[in-house]
């Protein structure tokens, strides 16, 4: 079956002939790519980019704004983000973990110029592995993205986030482009980074970037006794060092273009633990080594037809060591992991008619994970994912479907046993609807079926693994409205608006139990949970003389309620770490060549588990950061420097139970730009 389905992609490569893709996302990246010039502006500050065009919930962080939130990785800008929420388990080395709309983080999708970030051992990707100084945009889609030429792995998630590197731009005659920057500040933090862009002809051009971190990731907090915070303590073993160097090419052809990528990334880290009974001190190391080759070609062959290939290779080493013999509290761990992945995808897009869109895509996916643990059973795992679609445009009203078939063979290596193959059909229908012609405003409606298989973690890991555990399901409803409006005179430029409300259900949720021995858990398929939220956002655009403003908002409601058995004491509680309320505010303005930037998050009451009792009350949290950035023009070339204050009230809290995070702390960053 699996050479089946590789046959098959690999032929559906040779079939060619295309159409226009008409949506924003595509005809603005066509445009991007394959200009022979480009036009130099000044640059705006920018908070989201308007996304009228998308019918499913969109967010974006873009530009010198996505750089000037005082954010030391991607997982950190998201939390601006409504319907996000962040676990952090204390300081730049602790653990980052991304949910959003509570389905869970091995529900979200990560794509990394376009092809899926992944990882078959547990599911979730790290996104502190990404330099946002490299980074052109980051964006959330809530469901799926709405673009009619995308992979099969693209309907594949319930949520997704986007990370979109810079394409190089130049100036009449220039070759290269150079971005010189270093960063410092509190926890001994050094940054630096280089991105050397060059102009090899008029459609070819190369990007390479390096950076490398280190920081102590050592700050005072004050640890909770049962009487409030009056102990003081120093967190230790976070510590970072990391290396990373990307190599890029990008070529234009004729109605088309291509894309190449090698990543490259190695860290050594502590992990700072847990902060429990006085106990400050944790010795966990973790090393790891992350390697992929990515590749891209998109072609419009006809006005009727358009064709984009997609393939990956990535190799990835994880070592871990917990010794007993540094800290006296830890069990004995000292293992290594090696995961291979091959991805291949191919889409085709069919416009027979200029409001009827058809589009088909075949991916072929091979994973294999190595692990020296005592009893391991080696997994591979063949899957194949088939979706079809088919989008409709009548004056204001769009309509699109989607069925995503998904085939998983898993093999065992070390077992003679033979694992049942996996079938599913996961179809979503999306609709909006522009009901005046002279307001832009416009009304959204999505259905969304998914389901994730389980990890080879959650099936095969020697001591929790369950083998016969099913596939997560989820549905996923929503309907939302967007609303813009523009003015050119005046103080008042414009705002945009935009408000979802949706109902997840989650069928056999995974969860760990634990047995007779604290470190012997298994897995098994026994939750269900409902959540009703409301999302909501609004950006406004103001100008008072030179200064340019841009406040923005951002609010979210859940109640995730945990179904699982209606005779628990806790049956309906609300899902652990997820508030009911929270918010994030933002406000930028520039004048000149100065920019100045400041943001609030605020995450409301808690619980850490689903018995909502006292004992598991988690208080409230927020924090207040700002930055200020100035430029300076010399013959030439650029110097920006940027100061950014983090937590600047010094507000004590954690994310996470026991993992206190840090206090005020501050970063200084200067761009040499040639």
């Amino acid at each position: 079956m699996a050479l089946a389905l590789a046959a098959m992609l690999a032929g559906s490569c040779f079939f060619a002939a295309s159409a226009q893709d008409r949506d924003s996302t595509a005809i603005s990246e066509e445009k991007n790519w394959a200009s022979d010039t480009t036009l130099s502006i000044d640059e705006v500050m920018v908070v989201a980019t308007r996304t009228s065009q998308e019918v499913v919930p969109v967010q974006m962080l873009s530009g010198e704004k996505l750089r000037s939130l005082g954010t030391h990785s991607i997982a950190d800008a998201i939390r601006y983000f409504s319907g996000v929420q962040i676990k952090d388990f204390g300081g730049i080395g602790g653990l980052k973990s991304i949910n959003v709309r509570s389905l869970g983080s091995q529900h979200v999708g990560v794509f990394y110029d376009g092809v899926e970030l992944g990882n078959a051992q547990n599911g979730i990707v790290d996104l502190g592995r990404f330099s946002l100084d490299n980074m052109e945009s980051v964006s959330l889609y809530n469901g799926q993205k709405s673009a009619t030429l995308q992979s099969a792995k693209d309907y594949a998630s319930a949520n997704a986030v986007y990370l979109r590197t810079k394409k190089p731009r130049f100036t009449d005659g220039k070759r290269n482009n150079w971005n010189i920057g270093l960063k410092g500040g509190s926890f001994m933090t050094v940054n630096p980074s280089v991105l050397w862009e060059h102009k090899i002809s008029d459609r070819l051009s190369l990007s390479a970037s390096t950076e490398f971190l280190y920081t102590t990731g050592r700050y005072k907090f004050t640890y909770a006794k049962q009487d409030g915070y009056d102990t003081t303590g120093v967190r230790q073993n976070g510590d970072v060092r990391m290396t990373r160097a990307e190599v890029a090419l990008f070529g234009d052809i004729e109605g088309g273009y291509w894309r190449a990528k090698v990543y490259f990334y190695d860290s050594e880290r502590g992990y700072p633990g847990a902060v429990v009974r006085g106990k400050f001190v944790h010795q966990d190391r973790q090393w790891d080594d992350n390697f992929f080759a990515q590749g891209s070609f998109k072609k419009d062959f006809a006005p009727w037809y358009s064709l984009q290939i997609s393939g990956k290779y990535a190799y990835d080493y994880l070592h871990y060591l917990a010794d007993p013999r540094l800290d006296v509290t830890a069990m004995y761990v000292d293992n290594r992991y090696r995961q291979q992945e091959a991805y291949l995808s191919a889409a085709h897009r069919f416009k027979p008619l200029r409001w009827w869109t058809l589009s088909l895509a075949t991916d072929f996916q091979w994973n294999s994970l190595d692990a020296d643990l005592r009893d391991f059973v080696y997994p591979l795992r063949y899957a194949g994912y088939g979706a079809a679609a088919t989008a409709f445009e009548f004056g204001g009203l769009k309509l699109s479907a989607s069925l995503l078939y998904t085939y998983i063979h898993d093999v065992l290596r070390a077992s003679d046993a033979e694992m049942d193959d996996r079938h599913q059909l996961s179809p979503a229908v999306i609709a909006s609807w522009k009901p005046f012609r002279d307001i832009d405003l416009e009304l959204r409606a999505f259905y969304k079926k998914n389901y994730r298989m389980p990890t080879f973690n959650d099936l095969y890991y020697t001591f929790t693994g369950a083998s016969w555990l099913e596939p997560e399901e989820t549905v996923q409803y929503d309907f939302g409205a967007t609303w813009h409006l523009i003015r050119s005179r005046g103080r008042f430029r414009g705002l945009d608006i935009q408000a979802d409300v949706y109902f997840n259900q989650i069928d056999n949720k995974i969860i760990a139990m634990p047995t007779s021995n604290q470190f012997r858990w298994t897995m098994m398929n026994l939750g269900y949970v409902e959540i009703l939220g409301v999302d909501a956002a609004a950006q406004g655009y103001f100008r008072f003389g030179p200064v340019d403003v841009s406040p923005r908002v951002n609010y979210t409601f859940q109640r995730a309620r945990d179904l699982t058995d209606p005779t628990s004491e806790w049956y309906g509680g609300q899902v652990a770490y997820i508030p009911l309320h929270s918010c994030s505010v933002t406000l930028g303005a520039a004048y000149s060549s100065w920019s100045f930037n400041y943001s609030f998050i605020y995450t409301g009451e808690r619980y850490e588990s689903s018995a909502n009792i006292p004992e598991n009350y988690a208080q409230p949290w927020y924090t207040h950061d700002i930055s200020l950035t100035k430029s300076f023009l010399f013959n030439g070339w650029e110097l920006q420097a940027t100061a950014l204050v983090n937590n600047i009230l010094n507000q004590q809290y954690e994310v996470v139970k026991c993992y206190p995070m840090p206090g005020t702390n501050f970063m200084i960053k200067v761009n040499f730009i040639l």
